[in-house]
């Protein structure tokens, strides 16, 4: 099963508690394997939101069976340098500073740090050092906050 499968098997579940799915990685193989969970919600995540939604997952992916061999699972908050992976996040977070690395070269670099000025569906605006630069989202390899 793939990541983004994963991801669709498991939303449902956990909006159904109240919370948003912001990230989602899986390492298998070797000894044992990860599939990590990043929540959130407006009010921010504790321990116990964390502990509720890893008991949810972990029956589901106990029933399903979508992941082959053995793995921890990890269900933990976005933090302060959280990582925006949807339309959404970059919209939520416009006015703020982050850093984005890019697939391949925009503009002569992959890397980028400045201040997000707008998002649609196709593209993100930073500001860096007073030039801004279009980034196409689908060129975007990660991209996170900038605590401040």
């Amino acid at each position: 099963m793939t990541g983004d499968e994963l991801q669709k098997l498991l939303e449902p579940t956990i909006e159904r508690l109240g919370y948003e799915l912001t990230d989602l990685e899986v390492r298998l193989g070797g000894k044992g394997g990860l599939v990590q969970l990043t929540i959130d919600k407006p009010e921010g995540i504790d321990l116990d939101d964390c502990s509720r939604v890893s008991e949810a997952v972990s029956a589901l992916l106990d029933v399903e069976d979508p992941v082959p061999g053995n793995y921890n699972l990890e269900v933990s908050s976005p933090g302060s340098d959280r990582k925006l992976t949807k339309v959404e996040h970059f919209q939520r977070f416009e006015g703020k500073t982050l850093k984005v690395s890019t697939r391949f070269p925009i503009a002569g670099r992959r890397r980028f740090r400045g201040i997000l000025k707008s998002s649609d569906n196709e593209n993100i605006v930073v500001e860096v050092d007073g030039e801004s630069h279009s980034l196409p989202l689908a060129m975007i390899d990660t991209a996170r906050l900038v605590p401040e």
